[in-house]
Protein backbone atom coordinates (compact mmCIF):
# COMPACT_ATOMS: atom_id res chain seq x y z
CA UNK A 1 0.00 0.00 0.00
CA UNK A 2 1.26 3.46 -1.05
CA UNK A 3 0.43 5.49 2.29
CA UNK A 4 0.39 9.02 2.60
CA UNK A 5 2.38 8.84 5.75
CA UNK A 6 5.32 7.31 3.88
CA UNK A 7 6.27 10.69 2.55
CA UNK A 8 5.36 13.04 4.93
CA UNK A 9 8.84 13.76 6.70
CA UNK A 10 10.62 14.59 3.14
CA UNK A 11 12.42 17.53 3.53
CA UNK A 12 14.01 19.88 0.76
CA UNK A 13 16.61 17.91 -1.51
CA UNK A 14 20.14 18.13 -0.06
CA UNK A 15 23.25 16.22 -1.00
CA UNK A 16 22.08 13.07 1.05
CA UNK A 17 18.83 13.38 -0.19
CA UNK A 18 19.84 12.78 -3.48
CA UNK A 19 22.12 10.57 -3.06
CA UNK A 20 19.09 8.21 -1.53
CA UNK A 21 17.75 8.61 -4.09
CA UNK A 22 19.78 8.06 -6.64
CA UNK A 23 20.99 4.30 -4.93
CA UNK A 24 17.20 3.65 -4.27
CA UNK A 25 16.35 3.69 -8.33
CA UNK A 26 19.42 1.28 -8.45
CA UNK A 27 18.53 -1.17 -5.89
CA UNK A 28 14.70 -0.80 -6.60
CA UNK A 29 14.92 -1.17 -10.17
CA UNK A 30 17.30 -4.01 -10.24
CA UNK A 31 15.72 -5.97 -7.59
CA UNK A 32 11.93 -4.77 -6.52
CA UNK A 33 11.05 -3.10 -3.11
CA UNK A 34 11.08 -5.65 -0.98
CA UNK A 35 14.24 -7.43 -1.91
CA UNK A 36 15.62 -4.40 -0.70
CA UNK A 37 17.03 -3.18 3.01
CA UNK A 38 17.20 0.12 4.43
CA UNK A 39 20.81 -0.72 5.84
CA UNK A 40 21.66 -1.91 2.00
CA UNK A 41 20.05 1.42 1.16
CA UNK A 42 22.11 3.95 3.85
CA UNK A 43 25.52 1.55 2.60
CA UNK A 44 24.95 2.53 -1.27
CA UNK A 45 24.04 6.05 -0.45
CA UNK A 46 26.70 6.53 1.98
CA UNK A 47 24.56 7.76 4.44
CA UNK A 48 23.05 6.17 8.29
CA UNK A 49 19.91 4.34 8.41
CA UNK A 50 18.55 7.55 10.48
CA UNK A 51 19.35 9.34 7.61
CA UNK A 52 16.85 8.29 5.56
CA UNK A 53 14.13 7.94 8.32
CA UNK A 54 14.61 11.51 8.61
CA UNK A 55 14.47 12.63 5.11
CA UNK A 56 11.36 10.13 4.09
CA UNK A 57 9.93 8.54 7.13
CA UNK A 58 10.13 4.56 5.75
CA UNK A 59 11.56 2.84 2.93
CA UNK A 60 8.26 3.10 1.54
CA UNK A 61 9.20 6.78 1.70
CA UNK A 62 12.17 6.44 0.02
CA UNK A 63 10.44 4.41 -3.03
CA UNK A 64 7.66 7.00 -3.30
CA UNK A 65 10.38 9.80 -3.82
CA UNK A 66 11.68 8.08 -6.23
CA UNK A 67 9.10 7.18 -8.49
CA UNK A 68 7.83 10.93 -7.93
CA UNK A 69 11.43 12.41 -8.79
CA UNK A 70 11.03 10.80 -12.37
CA UNK A 71 6.94 12.38 -12.68
CA UNK A 72 8.57 15.86 -11.53
CA UNK A 73 10.85 15.71 -14.78
CA UNK A 74 7.45 15.23 -17.10
CA UNK A 75 5.24 18.18 -14.69
CA UNK A 76 8.38 20.49 -15.79
CA UNK A 77 7.80 19.80 -19.14
CA UNK A 78 3.92 19.98 -19.36
CA UNK A 79 4.64 23.78 -17.63
CA UNK A 80 6.94 24.54 -20.79
CA UNK A 81 3.97 24.13 -22.70
CA UNK A 82 1.95 26.21 -20.71
CA UNK A 83 4.99 28.95 -20.72
CA UNK A 84 5.73 28.66 -24.73
CA UNK A 85 4.26 31.58 -27.25
CA UNK A 86 4.18 29.21 -30.01
CA UNK A 87 0.87 27.19 -31.68
CA UNK A 88 -0.67 24.43 -29.81
CA UNK A 89 0.32 21.44 -32.13
CA UNK A 90 4.15 22.68 -32.35
CA UNK A 91 4.53 23.01 -28.16
CA UNK A 92 2.38 19.61 -28.52
CA UNK A 93 5.48 18.21 -30.49
CA UNK A 94 8.23 19.57 -28.44
CA UNK A 95 6.22 18.28 -25.33
CA UNK A 96 6.20 14.42 -26.72
CA UNK A 97 9.70 14.65 -28.38
CA UNK A 98 10.79 15.90 -24.51
CA UNK A 99 8.57 13.02 -23.13
CA UNK A 100 10.30 10.56 -25.00
CA UNK A 101 13.34 11.50 -24.61
CA UNK A 102 12.99 11.79 -21.15
CA UNK A 103 11.71 8.14 -20.67
CA UNK A 104 14.47 6.85 -22.92
CA UNK A 105 17.23 9.12 -20.59
CA UNK A 106 15.90 7.40 -17.28
CA UNK A 107 15.57 4.12 -17.67
CA UNK A 108 15.88 3.13 -14.19
CA UNK A 109 13.40 4.48 -12.86
CA UNK A 110 10.54 4.30 -15.55
CA UNK A 111 11.06 0.37 -15.30
CA UNK A 112 10.59 0.97 -11.67
CA UNK A 113 7.65 3.40 -12.58
CA UNK A 114 6.30 0.02 -14.85
CA UNK A 115 7.14 -1.98 -12.46
CA UNK A 116 4.99 -0.53 -9.46
CA UNK A 117 2.68 -0.18 -12.52
CA UNK A 118 2.37 -3.54 -13.00
CA UNK A 119 2.85 -5.09 -9.49
CA UNK A 120 -0.48 -6.37 -7.94
CA UNK A 121 -2.69 -4.04 -9.58
CA UNK A 122 -6.60 -4.97 -8.10
CA UNK A 123 -4.30 -3.52 -4.50
CA UNK A 124 -1.87 -1.26 -5.91
CA UNK A 125 -3.41 0.87 -8.71
CA UNK A 126 -5.88 3.04 -6.39
CA UNK A 127 -2.51 4.30 -4.56
CA UNK A 128 -0.05 4.45 -7.95
CA UNK A 129 -3.01 7.04 -8.90
CA UNK A 130 -3.79 9.13 -6.29
CA UNK A 131 0.04 9.19 -5.03
CA UNK A 132 2.47 9.23 -7.60
CA UNK A 133 0.91 9.93 -11.62
CA UNK A 134 -2.70 10.93 -11.41
CA UNK A 135 -1.63 14.79 -11.20
CA UNK A 136 -0.13 14.49 -14.17
CA UNK A 137 -1.88 12.67 -16.04
CA UNK A 138 -5.09 14.79 -15.44
CA UNK A 139 -2.74 18.38 -16.19
CA UNK A 140 -2.06 16.15 -19.76
CA UNK A 141 -5.77 15.44 -20.13
CA UNK A 142 -6.02 19.21 -19.58
CA UNK A 143 -3.50 19.75 -22.30
CA UNK A 144 -5.65 17.73 -24.61
CA UNK A 145 -9.13 19.69 -23.75
CA UNK A 146 -6.96 23.07 -23.93
CA UNK A 147 -6.55 22.39 -28.01
CA UNK A 148 -10.51 21.09 -28.32
CA UNK A 149 -11.61 24.17 -27.07
CA UNK A 150 -9.07 26.65 -29.48
CA UNK A 151 -10.97 24.17 -32.05
CA UNK A 152 -7.23 22.64 -32.89
CA UNK A 153 -8.17 19.12 -31.79
CA UNK A 154 -11.82 17.23 -32.51
CA UNK A 155 -13.84 18.04 -29.46
CA UNK A 156 -15.75 14.94 -29.90
CA UNK A 157 -12.90 12.93 -28.38
CA UNK A 158 -12.41 11.97 -24.99
CA UNK A 159 -9.03 13.74 -23.93
CA UNK A 160 -8.31 11.20 -21.17
CA UNK A 161 -7.77 8.41 -24.06
CA UNK A 162 -5.94 10.91 -26.48
CA UNK A 163 -3.26 11.08 -23.60
CA UNK A 164 -3.36 7.62 -22.80
CA UNK A 165 -2.45 6.95 -26.63
CA UNK A 166 0.01 9.72 -26.50
CA UNK A 167 2.31 8.56 -23.65
CA UNK A 168 1.05 5.01 -24.17
CA UNK A 169 2.99 5.11 -27.65
CA UNK A 170 5.97 6.42 -25.71
CA UNK A 171 5.90 3.68 -22.77
CA UNK A 172 5.53 0.86 -25.71
CA UNK A 173 8.92 2.30 -27.60
CA UNK A 174 10.79 2.05 -24.08
CA UNK A 175 9.76 -1.34 -23.55
CA UNK A 176 9.85 -2.98 -26.99
CA UNK A 177 12.26 -0.96 -29.15
CA UNK A 178 15.34 -3.49 -28.44
CA UNK A 179 13.46 -6.56 -29.95
CA UNK A 180 11.58 -4.22 -32.50
CA UNK A 181 14.49 -2.94 -33.96
CA UNK A 182 15.40 -6.63 -35.20
CA UNK A 183 12.33 -6.69 -37.38
CA UNK A 184 13.07 -6.41 -41.47
CA UNK A 185 10.24 -3.22 -40.78
CA UNK A 186 11.78 -2.12 -37.44
CA UNK A 187 14.36 0.66 -38.55
CA UNK A 188 12.10 3.36 -36.90
CA UNK A 189 13.52 1.60 -33.39
CA UNK A 190 16.90 2.94 -34.03
CA UNK A 191 15.35 6.42 -34.56
CA UNK A 192 12.85 7.82 -31.28
CA UNK A 193 12.17 11.32 -32.82
CA UNK A 194 11.40 10.08 -35.92
CA UNK A 195 9.10 7.82 -34.24
CA UNK A 196 7.92 10.26 -32.31
CA UNK A 197 6.78 12.67 -34.77
CA UNK A 198 5.10 9.80 -36.83
CA UNK A 199 3.20 9.01 -33.98
CA UNK A 200 2.24 12.42 -33.29
CA UNK A 201 0.96 12.95 -36.90
CA UNK A 202 -1.19 9.40 -36.63
CA UNK A 203 -2.92 11.09 -33.99
CA UNK A 204 -3.41 14.55 -35.38
CA UNK A 205 -4.34 13.32 -38.52
CA UNK A 206 -4.97 9.77 -38.68
CA UNK A 207 -4.75 7.07 -40.90
CA UNK A 208 -7.19 7.34 -43.33
CA UNK A 209 -6.96 9.50 -46.56
CA UNK A 210 -10.40 10.45 -46.39
CA UNK A 211 -11.25 13.21 -43.76
CA UNK A 212 -13.32 10.49 -41.72
CA UNK A 213 -12.85 7.30 -41.54
CA UNK A 214 -15.91 5.23 -41.59
CA UNK A 215 -15.94 2.91 -38.22
CA UNK A 216 -19.25 1.23 -38.59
Amino acid sequence: MIAKSDTASQTPCSAGHKAILNAAVKLFSERGFDAVSVRELATIAGVSKANIYHHFGSKRGVYIAVLRDTLNQTSMLLDTFWAGNESFKCRLAQFAQQHLQHILNNELSIRLLLREGLKDPQSNGKELAEEVVGQNFHRLTHLIRSGQESGELRQELDPAICAILLVGSHFFFFQSHNVVRHFPEGGFANKPDEYGREVLDILLNGMSSSDKADLS
